[in-house]
C-alpha cells in the first residue's frame, strides 16, 4: 500500500514565538511527520537546542540520543529520565543573517497505548565554514494516544519567518 501525506497544520511565524503547538491532533493517521525551518532570537551561540513535548506532558518520561558532526567533529549525548526530548538544533541569531536550519521529526503509531519513538533529521546551514547535521532517536513513555505537541527553543524564541508542518501518514 502507498503511503499518503496530508497536511493537519502550518504555522508561519510573523513574530517572535515562545513555543509552537499543533493541538488537537486528529487519531485518524498511522503515523506524524513534523518539519520546520526555524531560527531563534540566542545570541550567545550558533545553534539553540529545540525541545519536543507530547500532550503537554512534563513528566520525567523522555528519553534521546542523538549524533551530531560538522565536518571536523562528531559529538553524541544522551538523556533519559528528561522532561522533553532533546535532539535539534535552530538556527541562533549570531549566525548569518536570513538562514534557517531544518528538521524533521518521525512519529509513528501515534494513537496507540504505548511508549512511541521519535526519529529525527537536522540540517544547519549558516553559509560560513560551519554546519552541522545530527540524527537523533527518542522515546515518550507516556501511554496515551498523542493529541498535540509542542516545540520550543531551550533560550529564548523562535524568530519571525520560522515554519512548521504537521502531516499524518495513512495507507491507502
Amino acid at each position: 500500500m502507498a503511503a499518503t501525506y496530508s497536511l493537519i497544520s502550518s504555522t508561519v511565524l510573523t513574530g517572535s514565538q515562545a513555543s509552537v503547538t499543533f493541538s488537537s491532533i486528529p487519531q485518524s493517521c498511522t503515523d506524524l511527520v513534523i518539519r520546520c525551518s526555524m531560527r531563534g532570537d540566542r545570541a550567545s551561540n550558533t545553534t539553540d537546542i529545540v525541545k519536543l513535548t507530547v500532550n503537554d506532558d512534563g513528566l520525567s518520561i523522555y528519553s534521546d540520543i542523538f549524533i551530531r558532526g560538522d565536518g571536523a567533529a562528531a559529538i553524541s549525548s544522551s538523556n533519559s529520565a528528561a522532561t522533553y526530548i532533546t535532539g535539534q538544533y535552530a538556527t541562533a541569531a549570531t549566525s548569518l543573517a536570513n538562514t534557517f536550519s531544518s528538521f524533521e521529526y518521525y512519529i509513528p503509531s501515534y494513537t496507540t497505548s504505548q511508549a512511541r519513538p521519535v526519529s529525527g533529521f537536522f540540517a544547519h546551514e549558516n553559509n560560513t565554514t560551519t554546519a552541522y547535521i545530527s540524527s537523533s532517536a527518542g522515546l515518550y513513555a507516556g501511554t496515551s494516544a498523542i493529541t498535540s505537541l509542542t516545540l520550543a527553543p531551550l533560550n529564548g524564541s523562535f524568530v519571525s519567518g520560522s515554519s512548521f508542518y504537521l502531516y499524518g501518514i495513512s495507507k491507502s
